[in-house]
């Protein structure tokens, strides 16, 4: 009988007698099928993840957004809409990806600051169910495009509590120094401003702090500052349907230890309930929670090469297919595909590319040689969404991972595509 011994916080990557397999499927295999760089992504893994969300809001009146951002993937997008999620989404160009998987349009919510008049007049002819609103500038550009398109606008505003999500700054988004959404100070007032555009038609309140949250406190300390705005908006006279309390659930990239799902809901809502807003719908806009660890990068290892102060072990793959660790000096672990004998070596694991910000991986101690396989963890969010073509390079190719087969579902981007839309 074979050894099977799964990875630490991933429960459907495991080795086989030292073969690494997604839900029993080789990657070595997969790798000499479909190339390298290559992103394989277990299906279980990410209906397990939305199980959790599921559980903690059985029950209740809720709706799961995923925010598609951290994966657009078609293959990806697919696996949610078939599972019952909504989307959240934050362009014109994820508004018409979720459409082409079919997905429900009053069940999309469309986030964002920087929101166009075209894709507001495509989110109205679509039918989406919100538009989370950013600013007092925006709402009035709303009413406008809505009353051109003899339409209302089903909005809600997205608050800035200004709590510290104890994260990394470049994805904090709920500080009075961010970006998003309207301060604290300022929204019954923008409330009741919307309530008085005839375009508009306020049905929620909105509100997210950041992502790669891995304590429970940040968020019971926005969801007091919410359900309190809940009061004294509707204080007005304006009454709110739905609250949506965002995402941003951390995963476990390097012993990271956030609250499961369930788990945190359980606290969240026994605090709704006491606040007396427990007969609300529901929203949240869960992303790197439902796909992170659901994914693997492959990649090959092209050199070893010893230096005086580092030895640096290159890798087909690069920045811009794995940008987190030169974005945000990330960690992401990664592991041999196939186990080799022998005593590791210490290298930072880098890139092809021609930046020395080019690095997927600092002082990582592995037995290899060139043409090794090494899969990179935690590759499912934030990786092929945010990849780009930077020296020229194709994206890779995905593989979606089901009950022991396995699905291409973007195929190697070829130079031929990379060239179509280009004149000279």
């Amino acid at each position: 009988m074979s050894a099977v011994r799964p990875l630490p916080g991933h429960p459907h990557i495991a080795r086989h007698d030292g073969l690494l397999k997604v839900e029993g499927v080789s990657l070595d295999a997969l790798a000499r099928e479909h190339g390298t760089p290559l992103f394989v992504y277990s299906k279980q893994w990410m209906l397990d993840a939305l199980a959790a969300y599921q559980r903690g809001f059985a029950g209740r009146n809720a709706l799961v957004c995923y925010a598609m951002k951290a994966n657009s993937s078609l293959g990806v997008l697919r696996v949610f809409a078939e599972a019952g999620c909504g989307f959240d989404i934050v362009s014109g160009g994820e508004l018409a990806r979720v459409l082409a998987i079919g997905a429900e349009p009053a069940k999309i919510i469309f986030s964002g600051v920087g929101k166009t008049r075209a894709e507001m007049g495509q989110a109205l002819a679509a039918g989406i169910g919100c538009f989370n609103v950013e600013s007092e500038a925006e709402l009035e550009v709303l009413n406008e495009v809505a009353l051109a398109a003899g339409q209302r606008a089903r909005i809600s505003i997205r608050i800035n509590p200004n709590v510290d999500p104890k994260t990394h700054p470049y994805i904090s988004t709920g500080l009075k120094g961010n970006k998003f959404g309207v301060a604290h100070d300022r929204a019954v007032a923008a409330y009741q401003h919307a309530a008085r555009l005839p375009g508009l038609e306020v049905v929620g309140i909105d509100c997210h702090i950041g992502s790669q949250i891995t304590d429970a406190g940040p968020y019971l300390d926005a969801m007091e500052k919410i359900l309190d705005l809940v009061e004294a908006i509707e204080a007005t006279g304006i009454r709110l349907h739905h609250i949506d309390f965002g995402g941003g659930l951390g995963i476990d990239y390097n012993g990271d230890t956030p609250p499961a799902a369930d788990a945190l809901w359980k606290q969240l809502l026994a605090r709704i309930d006491a606040r007396g807003f427990g007969d609300r719908q529901l929203m949240i806009e869960p992303g790197r929670s439902m796909v992170g660890n659901a994914g693997v990068c492959v990649t090959e290892v092209l050199y070893t090469k010893p230096g005086e102060d580092k030895n640096f072990c290159i890798i087909d793959a690069a920045m811009n297919d794995l940008p987190r660790p030169a974005m945000y000096q990330a960690f992401q672990a990664i592991v041999p595909v196939s186990e080799r004998a022998g005593a590791a070596s210490t290298y930072d694991v880098v890139g092809p590319i021609c930046e020395s910000g080019d690095w997927i991986g600092r002082d990582r101690a592995l037995a290899v040689q060139s043409g090794d396989l090494l899969a990179v963890l935690s590759a499912g969010a934030y990786c092929m969404s945010m990849a780009s073509n930077y020296n020229t390079r194709g994206r890779a190719a995905e593989v979606l991972v089901s009950g022991g087969g396995a699905k291409l579902i973007r195929r190697r981007e070829t130079m031929g595509d990379q060239l179509a839309s280009e004149r000279f």
